[in-house]
């Protein structure tokens, strides 16, 4: 799985055709006879990830259209030894690559890259294409003609996992397009014991690719001629028509799955004809001798060759004392971390005048408004928007907007994705504004803040989330100074790209030393609207966080941001468009990437307690991790009876309530608004504030979901197990939420009178 500048056009695609030509026949001898044995074994990502494959036998092929990583780091990662980085590291052949490498026939530079890749099969595929399409975007290669991907794919995986298809439809989709990729099917068995006949229902296991006509070539991988031929029209394809093709090598698994695998239990008769059949080398030299092309003692010179290059790499690997997983990494991002301090965060707070100038333009319709006819409720929307920028007051969507303006002022590229993005879900946000009459027409803003700003890419998906989310991860992974977001449609649709949060998102990092700031957003909220519109499941974010319940990091004025910096990623619960704006921000101005997943609302897009002044986002200001209580509660500590900690927009109900019951003054009402890493500094300061108090928390999720289980522990640990914290919200439940109105006001109440009582 590659993503490489297409400088070599049709030539450099003589490394793919050999490299899964070998993938179906594993027995060359020309391997190191000490790593053979597994190298043969081994999977798709496996062969991949940078051995060398000698199918293009006798060098017909020039090695510098080798993807080569030096075979001695490849052979210490056989050694067993430990790591000389942090991290849990990951197995061999799921580690990525990069090299820059002179091409002697155009005498261009080529930077190859692999990408790190879990064994969920297919996942990595929208990963690779967005990394290409960043790679691309970066260039100012508008066709596709400096940068192209490469995909290997299973012959079961290929028809099997649903994000091929997803992935493949995003091939043609304007701010999705890679311009073109190659699919390499290794069509060999590779499902294991399974009978192709019971694991597909078309003829064929690329099938799958008419969904968007893009050619298929079926090739006998017995026959290396042929193959480098499909590869060459493959290429020749791809160079021309800027479209996806496919290349199905048919051939067999000499061993079944792997080097100790018995493949006569399940496929007895296929394998018996295999084990009379020669291998491809063989066959291949044996032609090449048969007509007189070489003679049997260059074939066993070629052979002894490389096998001392096998040898002498080898030897040098035995010197190595400890594996660095740094020499893996897919794009290194050269200069990003040096000369900076990493516990240093850049202000996050900006001029006033920037967020005026920002508010009034993002307020005001399109210049010629006189002949671009917008929708009407969109000019009380603009209007609405130009009285708050007057008032010096931001809801939801403008702090959304003055956050990515004032970035994108500062020469940071924003690119916001996912289904209905554009307007927003909830019909909020309205970045394009589309022309009544004419069809296409369409203006944005944010793309005209300032003459020489970054540029702005706001992006309607197709209706995908495992595709899409893979791709906006990709795309993070190549430039640190972006900040790419991927907002659901509603937060629990995410659940359908779990595999990418588990391999890639949560973990990657610790696997593969692969940063990325990626901002995942979440509406998140009991709005009375049923079970799959509520919860982002913000328990499974939060059960997947890294940081040590019965842990209290040593205090210090960097407390905050060294956790930040030891943890996998953040998820916060933010109730404030200042705290929303700020937090955007910090992924920029921390000295490292991490990746955000918000919990966003639904309700207080248009809350009317849900604004912020300008001053809580101009200098001076920052993100707040907890906002402690400032009214009459917080300004009498020692007559406060409860505390109730909360996160997110249960505040306001609570607040409501409060009021309602004119307890302002005997009940503290505090915001937890990071939830991960735990505010342990902050929490043991609010409750040492508190001294008589009774501590709770208080969630409209759940017993068993929302942030219960997450802070329950740590609270103990900040408070040093001196006091208890208890809960209050609803019981457990299989769902996440009713679809009933009624039963959903009943629960709320239950949990307001049971929160906002002495």
């Amino acid at each position: 799985m590659a993503a490489q500048e297409q400088q070599q056009s049709a030539d450099g695609q003589g490394n793919c055709s050999g490299r899964c030509a070998h993938l179906q026949l594993r027995s060359c001898r020309t391997f190191c006879q000490r790593q053979h044995r597994l190298l043969r074994g081994g999977d798709v990502q496996r062969l991949a990830s940078g051995s060398h494959f000698r199918a293009h036998l006798l060098g017909r092929v020039l090695p510098q259209q080798q993807l080569r990583k030096p075979l001695n780091q490849i052979f210490t990662q056989f050694a067993g030894l430990e790591a000389a980085d942090d991290g849990s590291g990951d197995v061999k052949y799921h580690l990525g690559t990069y090299i820059e490498r002179l091409n002697r026939v155009t005498n261009k530079n080529i930077r190859l890259a692999v990408v790190a890749n879990p064994s969920h099969l297919e996942a990595v595929d929208p990963v690779v294409q967005g990394k290409t399409r960043a790679e691309q975007f970066y260039r100012g290669d508008q066709e596709g003609k400096k940068v192209m991907s490469i995909l290997i794919h299973g012959d079961a995986a290929f028809c099997g996992q649903g994000v091929v298809y997803e992935t493949m439809h995003l091939s043609d989709l304007p701010d999705y397009t890679t311009h073109g990729t190659i699919h390499v099917v290794a069509n060999n068995q590779i499902g294991f014991t399974t009978d192709p006949r019971f694991s597909r229902s078309s003829p064929y296991c690329t099938d799958v690719a008419r969904v968007v006509n893009a050619p298929i070539f079926h090739v006998n991988a017995d026959d290396p001629e042929a193959v480098m031929h499909v590869c060459k029209v493959a290429a020749e394809w791809r160079a021309t028509f800027h479209k996806d093709c496919v290349i199905d090598l048919v051939g067999y698994r000499r061993n079944g799955h792997n080097e100790i695998d018995e493949p006569m239990f399940t496929q007895p008769l296929m394998y018996q004809k295999i084990r009379k059949h020669k291998n491809c080398l063989d066959l291949y030299a044996d032609k090449l001798i048969a007509e007189g092309t070489v003679t049997a003692e260059e074939v066993k010179s070629v052979a002894a060759k490389y096998e001392n290059i096998c040898e002498e790499a080898f030897a040098l690997a035995k010197t190595e004392t400890h594996v660095k997983y740094k020499d893996w990494l897919d794009s290194p991002w050269s200069g990003f971390f040096e000369g900076k301090d990493p516990l240093k965060v850049a202000p996050t707070g900006v001029k006033e005048e920037t967020l005026i100038h920002i508010g009034n333009r993002f307020s005001s319709p399109p210049p010629n408004a006189a002949e671009f006819v917008i929708h009407k409720g969109l000019l009380r929307v603009l209007a609405a928007r130009k009285a708050m920028v007057d008032e010096k007051v931001a809801d939801w969507a403008l702090g959304e907007a003055m956050a990515f303006g004032s970035l994108l002022k500062e020469g940071i590229h924003v690119r916001l994705s996912g289904q209905d993005v554009e307007r927003g879900t909830f019909s909020h946000r309205h970045h394009v504004l589309h022309h009544q009459l004419v069809d296409k027409a369409t203006y944005n803003s944010l793309q005209h803040m300032y003459p020489d700003q970054a540029p702005y890419s706001v992006s309607n998906s197709s209706l995908s989330e495992y595709a899409v989310l893979g791709f906006e991860h990709g795309y993070s992974m190549t430039n640190p100074n972006a900040l790419v977001l991927w907002e659901a449609q509603f937060g629990d649709f995410s659940n359908t790209a779990q595999s990418i949060i588990d391999q890639f998102i949560s973990s990657g990092q610790s696997k593969w030393v692969r940063q990325s700031g990626l901002v995942m957003l979440l509406p998140h909220g009991m709005e009375g609207i049923g079970p799959e519109h509520s919860s982002c499941r913000v328990e499974r974010f939060l059960q997947m966080s890294s940081d040590d319940p019965d842990y209290f990091p040593p205090e210090s004025d960097e407390f905050g941001v060294r956790q930040l910096h030891d943890i996998n990623w953040i998820v916060a619960n933010c109730s404030t468009p200042a705290n929303y704006y700020h937090i955007l921000r910090r992924q920029i101005a921390l000295p490292f990437r991490k990746p955000l997943i918000l919990c966003t609302p639904k309700s207080l897009l248009r809350h009317p307690e849900a604004k912020s002044p300008f001053g809580e986002m101009s200098e001076g200001s920052e993100f707040q991790r907890i906002i402690p209580d400032n009214g009459p509660a917080g300004q009498n500590p020692s007559n406060v009876k409860k505390v109730v900690f909360c996160s997110g927009r249960v505040y306001y109900d609570l607040t409501k309530t409060r009021r309602e019951k004119q307890l302002e003054g005997e009940i503290a009402i505090v915001r937890v608004e990071q939830i991960s890493p735990f505010p342990f500094d902050l929490v043991k300061e609010q409750a040492n504030l508190y001294k008589n108090a009774e501590l709770v928390w208080a969630q409209e999720e759940h017993k068993n979901q929302g942030s219960w289980t997450y802070v329950q522990p740590r609270f103990l640990t900040a408070l040093n197990h001196s006091r208890d914290v208890s809960y209050v919200g609803r019981a457990c439940g299989a769902s996440t939420a009713t679809g009933s109105k009624a039963q959903h006001i009943r629960e709320l109440n239950a949990l307001l009178n049971d929160a906002i009582s002495t």
